[in-house]
């Protein structure tokens, strides 16, 4: 593959679902086309089902994480200035997925509709292309309009007084837990993490997987096809 720019590289990655990516970062760490970057099943390196998708035809986003954790407003924290969250969002490299971590009372967690029309235009004048938070939003259709991409646990109309607990650290949400500068790449699945120094290997890989998968159905396809020919091809693939 010729150098590729990051934006470049981003844009093809954009076109190739997640599952697929997934798959190459750490899913099959017997297969010649996984990097093997985490433990499977244990680390924590990709969403679970407490959050989705709420714009599946948005399509698939990539982007360098930026992290927040919002807490309800009390008299036993000050939080961070005003500006905390935004000079963050500011330094980190384009296009930015922000990760909002919510930290607030069980009885308050699904009435938190933090997100919303006004908040999320600001963002997208940030650079932001997906946010990923572990609460409820609001104003799903105007934000669709703006076109950012969110993973949220479902939505709600309101919400209470609340503050900027922590910028720039690290945070799990749904499951998944990231530190700035992380690279994700999310679709109707949900979402994968990896190291932004691996994503031009991560294309190439998954450009690589997506070839194999399409010679194997060619395979299944054949009239002559058997159990034989499929054995000879897993061997040789390492599938």
């Amino acid at each position: 593959m010729s150098k590729l720019s990051e934006a470049e590289i981003i844009q093809k990655l954009e076109k190739i679902d997640t599952p697929t990516i997934s798959n190459v970062v750490a899913t099959y760490p017997n297969s010649k086309n996984c990097l093997k970057l985490y433990d499977a099943w244990y680390g924590n390196w990709y969403t679970d089902t407490t959050i989705r998708c709420i714009y599946p035809d948005l399509g698939p986003r990539v982007g360098y994480v930026a992290t927040v954790v919002f807490a309800e407003k009390s008299p036993k924290y000050n939080g961070l200035d005003r500006w905390a969250l935004l000079d963050h969002i500011d330094g980190t490299k384009k296009p930015v997925v922000l990760v909002a971590q919510q930290v607030f009372p069980q009885v308050l967690r699904n009435r938190v509709g933090l997100f919303g029309e006004m908040m999320s235009t600001m963002y997208n004048a940030f650079g932001i292309v997906a946010v990923i938070t572990d609460g409820p939003m609001r104003d799903v259709d105007a934000i669709k309009e703006i076109g950012i991409q969110y993973y949220a646990t479902g939505v709600t109309p309101g919400h209470g007084d609340f503050f900027v607990k922590d910028v720039s650290v690290p945070v799990t949400v749904g499951g998944m837990t990231v530190m700035p500068g992380d690279m994700v790449h999310m679709d109707v699945h949900g979402v994968v993490k990896f190291p932004a120094n691996k994503m031009a290997e991560i294309l190439e890989r998954a450009q690589k997987l997506l070839d194999d998968e399409a010679s194997s159905k060619k395979i299944y396809a054949d009239p002559d096809f058997s159990y034989a020919k499929l054995k000879a091809r897993m061997k040789k693939y390492g599938t």
